[in-house]
């Protein structure tokens, strides 16, 4: 009997690539909202899910994550990973506003994998931000007023959008993913029908446990470039008006319907 949850499929399933949920995650994020014409959003959303609303965040992670019993925390090339996540705020009819995540860059396979399962559509790329460490010293970027964050992502070698934030002292909020469901599409190609393309199915993660008690308000500033294959550009220009940093953790216990994400 095969017991693999993801491939490879072997009897034991030790070797497969993502073992079923639960999924632990916490990590620091740095998270910059942006004002952008609905119009270029309308694009990259799929009619059905509703209307962008010209607002999104763009969130720059570092992660670390494990299922119950936490053996990855102790071979952590397994447990951690950056990542750059691309959110949408839609209006949708007969519900509260959610979500949807158009683009994400990983750099880590599991992480991608279990992303695809959850409707994210990551792909690989190299996120880098700053992080703050518990210490009054000039390289731990303390949380106080005046500290200077940065973050950037590149794929294929090419910088794709970058971020700089600073902190004001003041209480932050959540944004983007953080403060209401994003909903994602889960679509996989049949090569036995290669003439056509998948139907997408939407869902969003379950999500339990959620732990973040405190973040701390930023200005935030957004720099994208043109890239020869990503299409972050067709958003236009991403005018940035609120930012916080902070921790995060969450627990992904699977995913609900659409139905379900209203």
């Amino acid at each position: 009997m095969l017991r693999a949850f993801t491939p490879p499929f072997t009897a034991s399933g030790r070797s497969s690539l993502v073992a079923p949920p639960p999924w632990h995650y916490a990590g620091w994020l740095l998270n910059v909202e942006f004002d952008c014409d609905p119009t270029h959003g309308a694009a990259l959303v799929p009619p059905a899910l509703g209307r962008p609303t010209g607002r999104g965040c763009l969130h720059f992670a570092h992660w670390q994550a494990c299922g119950n019993g936490g053996a990855e925390l102790l071979d952590p090339i397994y447990a951690q990973y950056r990542e750059t996540i691309v959110v949408l705020e839609l209006a949708r009819d007969g519900g509260p506003p959610a979500g949807y995540c158009p683009f994400i860059w990983v750099d880590q396979d599991i992480s991608l994998l279990r992303g695809w399962l959850q409707g994210w559509p990551k792909k690989m790329g190299s996120t880098w931000l700053t992080l703050s460490l518990p210490l009054e010293h000039p390289a731990a970027a303390p949380l106080r007023a005046g500290t200077r964050l940065g973050a950037s992502l590149s794929v294929k070698d090419r910088r794709l959008v970058e971020a700089r934030l600073t902190l004001t002292g003041a209480p932050g909020e959540r944004l983007g993913f953080l403060a209401r469901p994003t909903i994602g599409a889960v679509g996989w190609a049949d090569l036995t029908q290669p003439q056509d393309c998948p139907q997408p199915q939407f869902v969003r993660a379950d999500i339990a446990d959620v732990v973040a008690p405190q973040w701390w308000a930023a200005e935030g500033q957004i720099t994208s470039f043109a890239h020869p294959v990503e299409e972050l550009e067709l958003l236009g220009e991403l005018r940035a008006t609120r930012a916080s940093a902070g921790w995060a953790g969450l627990t992904v216990r699977g995913a609900l319907g659409l139905s379900s994400a209203r």
